[in-house]
């Protein structure tokens, strides 16, 4: 798999947290109480309201508009007014009225990424559905107090990433982050490779 130019994916990554967080979550949890996000085909909605990302749009019921400009454009064309969510502090770091870029080629990276670890969460534990968190922007759910997920990115990992994170340090090769263990996305290809890369971590963890 070819590695994607780190540039425009963390620009659109980060313009993408920020549609999610201060677009949907934000006025979602104004409205009803509550951040969670889900995963779609070509991007990520609320759990509660109508809007979300489809490739490169933010859609709504009755409504769509091109991806671009600012939060608050954005979300005054949905009719919702962008804001961050009221129980946490601002994860991603974009202002509302901050112009944001979105690459084609990187939309489809985050949206595939998500999409490939929404699949193999459900594989890996059935049980429960998946939650797109917009704080850290990551699809996740905990098992056994050990995190497991999928990341869009961040500060520490600039492109995608599977996690195993458990809730107390464990100690051996298997975890190569502070946090737990990490796996960049482009080398896990499917959701049959990360549902391995989970299983590899609850045994790791278990032991």
């Amino acid at each position: 798999m070819t590695r994607p130019d780190h540039q425009p994916l963390v620009a659109t990554r980060r313009a993408l947290h920020g549609v999610a967080e201060l677009v949907i979550a934000g006025p979602q949890y104004a409205s009803s109480g509550t951040i969670r996000l889900r995963v779609v085909p070509g991007g990520f909605a609320g759990t509660t309201s109508g809007l979300g990302v489809d490739g490169g749009e933010l859609v709504w019921e009755g409504g769509r508009t091109p991806l671009g400009g600012t939060c608050r454009r954005m979300a005054e064309a949905a009719g919702v007014e962008a804001s961050v969510p009221a129980v946490y502090g601002a994860g991603s770091g974009v202002d509302p009225d901050e112009v944001l870029t979105f690459d084609a080629e990187a939309l489809m990276i985050v949206s595939g990424c998500f999409e490939r670890g929404d699949s193999a969460l459900r594989t890996f534990a059935p049980d429960a559905e998946p939650v797109l968190w917009p704080e850290h922007f990551d699809v996740g759910r905990s098992l056994g107090e050990v995190n497991y997920g999928v990341s869009a990115g961040d500060d520490g990992h600039e492109a995608p990433y599977a996690y195993v994170a458990p809730w107390e340090p464990r100690e051996g090769d298997f975890w190569n982050a502070p946090f737990g263990a990490v796996r960049a996305a482009d080398t896990l290809p499917d959701a049959a490779a990360i549902v391995a890369f989970f299983e590899d971590g609850r045994r790791a963890a278990g032991r």
